[in-house]
C-alpha cells in the first residue's frame, strides 16, 4: 500500500509540473499575415513545349523548360495551362520533367488578369504512402501487439504536435513552457499505450520527467553562455514574415531541444527499468548495490550505442553542410569560423545535452527500478 501510495504521489507530482507550467506561459495573441492571392494545385505534365540547356561556372550542366500542364486538382481542374519556366534566372533546385509527371503547382493571377503558373516541386505522396503501408506492416508484423502500440503512440504524439503545440506556439505563448508540457503529454502516452499501466511504466515516467527538468535547466544554461538567438535557421525568415507578432526563437530553439532529446529518454528509462527487473527475477537474493551495478553495466552498453546513434544521425542530416564547411572557402575558413557559427554551435549543444540528458537518465531510472521494485518486493512478502 505504502508503494502504491509513493507511485500516485509521484505521479500527481509529473501532474502539478505540467499544469504549474501554465503560470509560465501567457497568450501574446499572435496574429498572421495572411496568406497572398495564389493557389495550389496538382497538375500533369502533358507537354514538352521548350527546352533550354544551361551551364553553370562549375560546369554542371542543367535544363529549363516551358511546359504545358493539365491540373488535376482544385478550381481549376481539368483546364490547360502553359509554365514558363526558360529565363535568365538559374534557379539551383530546379527539376527536369518528362510527360505524365506529376508536380504541384503555385498560380496568381497576374496584371493582364491571366493565370501565371509556378512549379514547386514533383507530386510525392503516392511514394510517401507505399513507404508507410511497408513501415506500418513491418512494424505490426514483427513487433506484434507491441508495435501495434507503439504506431498508436507515434500517431498520438503526432497529433498533439500538430493539433495543440503548434497552434499554440502560433498564439503567442512560451514555446518552452508549452513544449515541457507537451513532452510530458508525450511521454505519457509513448510509456502507458506501449508498456500498460504498471509499476514500472511509472517508474519509467518519473525517470523522464526528472530527466527533462535536468536537461530543460542545461539547455537554457548553455544556449545562453553560447549565445544562441535560434534564429541562424533559415525557417525562421519565414516565420517572421508569417506571424505579425515576433515569436521567442531562443525559447522555440530550447523547445525543439526537449522534444529532440524525449525520444531517446523513454528508450533509456523503459529499459534500465526492465534491467533491473529482470535482474531481480533472475536472482532475487542480490543487494541493492549489486542490482545497482549490473543493470548499470546494461545501461553502458545501451547508452553507448545510442550517442553513436544520435552523432551519426546528425551528420547524416547536415552532411551537405559537412562538405560546404570541408572546402574551406569564406566565412568558413579555419576550424573556429566553423563551430563558431552558429547553425553548428547549435547543432553542437543540441547534441551534447542531448547526450547529456541520457547519461543522466541511466542513473535516474536505475536508482529509481532498483528502489521502488526492491521495495515492492519486500511488501509483497
Amino acid at each position: 500500500m505504502k508503494n502504491n501510495l509513493r507511485m500516485k504521489v509521484g505521479l500527481m507530482i509529473g501532474l502539478l509540473f505540467w499544469l504549474s507550467s501554465f503560470i509560465l506561459v501567457y497568450p501574446a495573441q499572435a496574429q498572421t499575415t495572411g496568406r497572398d492571392d495564389s493557389e495550389s494545385a496538382q497538375a500533369v505534365v502533358l507537354k514538352i513545349l521548350d527546352e533550354k540547356d544551361l551551364v553553370r561556372d562549375n560546369g554542371q550542366t542543367t535544363k529549363q523548360q516551358n511546359l504545358e500542364l493539365g491540373v488535376i486538382t482544385g478550381a481549376l481542374k481539368g483546364q490547360k495551362y502553359e509554365y514558363f519556366g526558360i529565363s535568365d534566372l538559374d534557379v539551383v533546385s530546379s527539376n527536369v520533367y518528362k510527360v505524365n509527371d506529376k508536380v504541384s503547382v503555385n498560380y496568381s493571377r497576374g496584371s493582364d488578369g491571366k493565370y501565371v503558373f509556378y512549379i514547386t516541386d514533383y507530386v510525392r505522396s503516392s511514394a510517401l504512402l507505399w513507404l508507410l503501408i511497408i513501415f506500418i506492416a513491418a512494424v505490426i508484423i514483427i513487433g506484434g501487439l507491441k508495435g501495434f502500440r507503439s504506431l498508436v503512440s507515434l500517431l498520438f504524439s503526432f497529433l498533439i504536435i500538430m493539433k495543440v503545440l503548434v497552434p499554440l506556439v502560433l498564439k503567442g505563448y512560451n514555446p518552452l513552457a508549452i513544449g515541457l508540457m507537451i513532452s510530458v503529454l508525450i511521454a505519457l502516452s509513448i510509456i502507458y499505450v506501449t508498456d500498460g499501466w504498471n509499476k514500472k511504466s511509472h517508474l519509467a515516467v518519473i525517470s523522464i520527467l526528472l530527466s527533462l527538468l535536468l536537461t530543460a535547466i542545461l539547455s537554457i544554461i548553455f544556449s545562453g553562455f553560447a549565445r544562441l538567438t535560434g534564429t541562424a535557421q533559415e525557417e525562421v525568415t519565414y516565420l517572421m514574415d508569417a506571424t505579425y507578432q515576433m515569436i521567442n526563437f531562443k525559447s522555440l530553439l530550447l523547445a525543439s531541444f526537449m522534444i529532440g532529446t524525449l525520444g531517446v529518454l523513454d528508450d533509456i528509462a523503459v529499459g534500465q527499468v526492465e534491467a533491473v527487473n529482470q535482474i531481480r527475477l533472475a536472482n532475487s537474493k542480490l543487494s541493492d548495490l549489486q542490482v545497482f551495478k549490473m543493470s548499470m553495466k546494461v545501461g553502458r552498453s545501451h547508452l553507448g550505442a545510442i550517442i553513436n546513434t544520435l552523432f551519426l544521425a546528425y551528420v547524416g542530416a547536415s552532411f551537405p553542410l559537412i562538405l560546404l564547411f570541408s572546402l574551406g572557402n569564406v566565412p568558413f575558413i579555419s576550424f573556429s569560423d566553423v563551430i563558431n557559427n552558429e547553425d553548428i554551435a547549435t547543432e553542437i549543444v543540441r547534441t551534447l545535452i542531448g547526450v547529456l540528458g541520457l547519461c543522466l537518465a541511466v542513473p535516474i531510472s536505475t536508482l529509481l527500478g532498483v528502489w521502488f521494485l526492491r521495495r515492492a518486493e519486500k511488501s509483497d512478502h
